[in-house]
C-alpha cells in the first residue's frame, strides 16, 4: 500500500507507541490520585505538557490544556472565548470573526453561535486560497470577542495570515485563536511570533494516536469551559487520557527535533508529485504555489470525478483523498474551493495528495505510475446525462 493522505491522519510512529504502552499496562493510575501510582501518571502528563509547550513556543507548560483532539480544542477556544467575553462585557462583545475556509468544526460552531445571539462574520479568500488580511481586519471592531483563523488550510495547504489577524484582534481588545492542527510538525509554529492567545493541535495529524489533542491558552486568558470539571486547572473536565497524552508529548518531541529535515524531505517529494501530475493534459494546481505546507498538493483533472479517481487509485494500492476526511464522499463541491472561486465542475474533479513521515521516493513513483492511466480511463467514461 502507498499511503499519500497524511493530512487525513498519520501512522503512529514506533517511538510513540513505545512511549505510550507502559501507561496502557501497569501505569493505569488516575493522575488526580495522591498515592504513588497516580502521581507517576501525573508526572508523565506534566512531562508531556512540557514537550507540547516546547514545540509551540509556549512560555509556560501550564499554558497547555489537553483535550480529545483538534475539533474539541477549536470549539473550546472559540466558544469558550466568545461566551467568556460576552459575560465579562455585559453582553457588548457578541462578534466572532473567522474565515470562509475554516474546518467544519468551526463552521458548524459558527451556526450554533448565530442561533444563540452572536454575530459571526467570515472574511473572504482569494483565488490563491489565502484569506484577505485587510478584509479580515476590517471586520474586527470593539464588539469582537474572538478572531479565529486556521494556520494552514487542511485541503490546499495554503498558509493563512494569522499574525495579521492576531494584530487586528489585539488592537480591539479581542482574543485570537489559530487552528494549527494541519500545520504543526510541518512548518514552524510559535505562539509568540504569531501573537495568538489560543492555538489548537491534534495528535493524529502528528504521528500520535487519534483521540488526543491540546489547546494552547496564553496565561491570563479565561475561557468558559465546554466540558466542566476540575481537571486541567478547571479548564477541561474529565480524567486525562494518560497514554494518549504521553504519546502526544513524544510525537511533539520528535517533531521539534526533526522539523527542518522533515520539511525539506516533504518538499522534495511534493515537487516530484506535482511535476508528474501537472504533466497530464489539463491538470492544475489549486492554491498558492509557494505559500503552503511543504507536504500538500491539491490537484484538479478536468473531465472526471475526483471521488472516482480516489477509488481508481485505491484499486492500484494508492491512498489519496478527494477532500477533507471529515467530509469524504460528500457530493457537493468543497467549501474551500468554492470560496476560492473554483467552478463546481473543477472542484469536484480534484484530489489532495499529502506526504509525511515514512513516505519514500518509491511511493511517489507508484503514484505517478498509476495516475495517468487512471485519469485517462475516467475521462473516457461518458458523462452521466
Amino acid at each position: 500500500m502507498t499511503y499519500l493522505d497524511h493530512n487525513a491522519t498519520t501512522p503512529v510512529r514506533p517511538e510513540v507507541v513505545d512511549a505510550m504502552l507502559p501507561w496502557l499496562r501497569d501505569g493505569y493510575g488516575n493522575p488526580s490520585s495522591v498515592y504513588a501510582l497516580g502521581q507517576r501518571a501525573r508526572a508523565a502528563v506534566e512531562r508531556a505538557r512540557e514537550q507540547v509547550a516546547a514545540l509551540v513556543g509556549a512560555a509556560d507548560s501550564g499554558e497547555i490544556v489537553f483535550t480529545s483532539g483538534g475539533s474539541e480544542s477549536d470549539v473550546l477556544a472559540v466558544s469558550g472565548a466568545a461566551w467568556q467575553a460576552r459575560d465579562e462585557s455585559g453582553g457588548r462583545r457578541r462578534r466572532v470573526v473567522t474565515t470562509r475556509i475554516e474546518h467544519d468544526a468551526l463552521r458548524l460552531l459558527g451556526s450554533q453561535l448565530r442561533r444563540r445571539g452572536f454575530e459571526v462574520h467570515e472574511a473572504v479568500c482569494g483565488p490563491d486560497g489565502a484569506t484577505r488580511a485587510e478584509e479580515l481586519a476590517a471586520l474586527v471592531d470593539d464588539a469582537t470577542a474572538v478572531v479565529s483563523v486556521m494556520h494552514a488550510n487542511n485541503e490546499t495547504g495554503v498558509l493563512q495570515p494569522v499574525a495579521a489577524a492576531a494584530a487586528a484582534a489585539r488592537a480591539q481588545g479581542a482574543l485570537c485563536h489559530a487552528d494549527a492542527v494541519q500545520s504543526l510538525g510541518k512548518v514552524p509554529v510559535d505562539v509568540k511570533a504569531l501573537g495568538v492567545d489560543l492555538l489548537a493541535l491534534s495528535g493524529h495529524k502528528l504521528n500520535a494516536p487519534k483521540g488526543v489533542g491540546a489547546l494552547y491558552v496564553r496565561r491570563g486568558v479565561r475561557l468558559a469551559p465546554v466540558v466542566t470539571g476540575h481537571q486541567e486547572r478547571d479548564r477541561r473536565g474529565g480524567t486525562e487520557n494518560v497514554a494518549g497524552v504521553v504519546a502526544l508529548g513524544a510525537a511533539c518531541e520528535l517533531a521539534r527535533r526533526e522539523l527542518s529535515a522533515a520539511a525539506a524531505h516533504a518538499l522534495a517529494l511534493r515537487r516530484r508529485v506535482e511535476a508528474g501530475a501537472l504533466a497530464i493534459s489539463g491538470a492544475r494546481l489549486n492554491g498558492d504555489p509557494e505559500r503552503r505546507l511543504p507536504n500538500t498538493s491539491h490537484l484538479s483533472f478536468p473531465g472526471l470525478d475526483g471521488h472516482s479517481l480516489v477509488v481508481a487509485l485505491d484499486l492500484e494500492g494508492v491512498c489519496v483523498s478527494s477532500g477533507p476526511a471529515c467530509s469524504s464522499g460528500a457530493s457537493t463541491p468543497s467549501h474551500v474551493l468554492s470560496a476560492m472561486g473554483v467552478t463546481p465542475d473543477l472542484a469536484t474533479a480534484s484530489i489532495r495528495v499529502s506526504v509525511g513521515w515514512g513516505t519514500t521516493d518509491a511511493d511517489v513513483d507508484r503514484f505517478l505510475a498509476a495516475l495517468p492511466g487512471a485519469v485517462a480511463r475516467l475521462r473516457a467514461v461518458p458523462a452521466a446525462p
